[in-house]
């Protein structure tokens, strides 16, 4: 099976892009769920790249399946735990007791949403070179 890390590496930054163009417009909700995507794809890139396949959508669940040699930090950990928050919520009406999901984002959740992303991202390029 050919290695697709890059690929998935690529596509990540490009949510990450995503991620800042959706904040500028005011869209906080969405900036929100496009950095818990780069987020997911990154990791899955470190995964490929180290060789072994990785299911699912929880961010931390994701980097305790990395292999050992890979020693993620707790504070990068619980930077991935408020992103997991940001999966479902962020575009569904039922996410919160009432009210649309863009009435319940903004400016400070898609500013740190997107700062703990890039910290994310950073971490997985530290890994895979390019």
């Amino acid at each position: 099976m050919p290695d697709r890390s890059i690929d998935w590496l690529r596509q990540s930054s490009r949510d990450i892009e995503q991620a800042r163009d959706s904040q500028d417009s005011g869209r906080h909700e969405w900036a929100c769920f496009a950095s818990h995507q780069a987020a997911e794809k990154a990791i899955k890139a470190l995964h490929l790249y180290m060789g072994q396949d990785a299911w699912g959508h929880v961010l931390t669940k994701l980097l305790d399946e990395l292999p050992k040699s890979v020693v993620v930090s707790s504070e990068l950990t619980e930077k991935a735990r408020i992103l997991d928050n940001f999966y479902i919520p962020t575009r569904y009406p039922n996410g919160h007791p009432e009210g649309a999901p863009f009435e319940h984002y903004g400016p400070l959740q898609s500013h740190k949403a997107i700062e703990y992303v890039q910290e994310i991202f950073d971490f997985v390029r530290s890994f895979i070179k390019t």
